[in-house]
């Protein structure tokens, strides 16, 4: 009797990212990610007051806007755009290069192309939350710093006497205050952001020919990556917004003392439901703009850098 043979499993084509791919995605990831949080910062700095000062409690974006130009003037919209630009050079660049690598890895890990479909969701949040993980290592002594410039407007003149004095009064301590917090935020962002991202592309993608993808029109190819940051932004808003109020309360010193779990959830039963969710809707607005823009300007960067594409591994049917 002849011995059966087995089916070999078809191995997953994996492209080969050098150094220089890396460099390219980092650098990519730094620069959409500086230009469009720091072109988002009054809006941030109006979200940032509904959420922590009592006198901003029941405003609305439009009325929070209108009342710190009228008592403070419009160049405290612009309040801690240095740390925005500078801790978000550095996020970005190590989330968009790290998400790059660590999805190719655990892609690589289950070895062959029907596996990496079927496990898809769990290598985007796999790769995703790590990424992120190591991403707010770097952001998380500046955006303390952000948040102190914009609840306390006597804090510091600008970002290095506002870090300076923070790593000065604080250390580590203080400076990294909010970890626990912005990884609460930071990584169910990234989820929302990347995660969602796929799968609207996966959706718009599934059941077209790869002749009919090579020739979209440039127009289209900016509509279906609009559309899909839109979505994206929007899924990263709301997951990650309670930790987001929550890291805004801490960094001002709300809260009582003890541990950093104790801190929260104190401050979250505080807070309520409602109080948790306080300037969502601007928020959403923001972060709708951060992520399409980001994901828009990252692919453009890249292709002016000569970097490759990411690795796709979108179910097909």
């Amino acid at each position: 009797m002849a011995e059966r043979k087995s089916i070999p499993s078809h191995p997953f084509v994996v492209p080969q990212f050098t150094g220089k791919d890396y460099s390219s995605f980092f650098l990519a990831g730094a620069l959409c990610c500086t230009i469009s949080h720091g072109a988002m910062t009054p809006i941030d700095v109006v979200k940032t007051r509904i959420q922590i000062d009592p006198a901003f409690k029941s405003s609305s974006f439009i009325s929070g806007t209108r009342s710190i130009i009228a008592n403070e003037g419009p160049r405290a919209l612009l309040t801690g755009f240095g740390p925005t630009a500078v801790g978000y050079l550095a996020q970005g660049g190590a989330k968009f290069a790290g998400y790059e690598f660590w999805k190719k890895k655990f892609v690589e890990m289950v070895g062959d192309q029907e596996s990496a479909v079927a496990h898809r969701t769990a290598i985007y949040l796999g790769a995703a939350s790590i990424a992120e993980f190591f991403a707010d290592i770097l952001l998380t002594p500046l955006e303390a710093t952000r948040i102190r410039l914009v609840s306390q407007r006597n804090y510091a003149p600008g970002l290095v006497s506002g870090f300076t004095r923070l790593a000065r009064e604080g250390g580590i301590r203080e400076m990294y205050a909010g970890f626990l917090p912005i990884l609460c935020k930071q990584i169910p962002y990234a989820i929302g952001q990347f995660t969602v991202n796929e799968f609207c592309h996966e959706l718009v993608f599934k059941n077209m020919s790869e002749e009919t993808k090579l020739s979209l029109s440039g127009s289209t190819k900016f509509g279906i990556s609009l559309g899909s940051g839109i979505i994206a932004g929007f899924a990263a808003a709301i997951l990650s917004h309670p930790a987001d109020t929550l890291l805004s309360q801490i960094n001002k010193g709300h809260g009582p003392t003890g541990s950093m779990p104790h801190r929260l959830s104190v401050l979250a039963r505080e807070a309520g439901f409602r109080g948790l969710f306080a300037g969502l809707g601007p928020r959403m607005i923001m972060t709708a703009g951060l992520v399409s823009s980001q994901f828009l300007m990252y692919d453009a960067i890249k292709h002016a850098l000569g970097a490759p594409p990411g690795l796709e591994i979108h179910k097909e049917d």
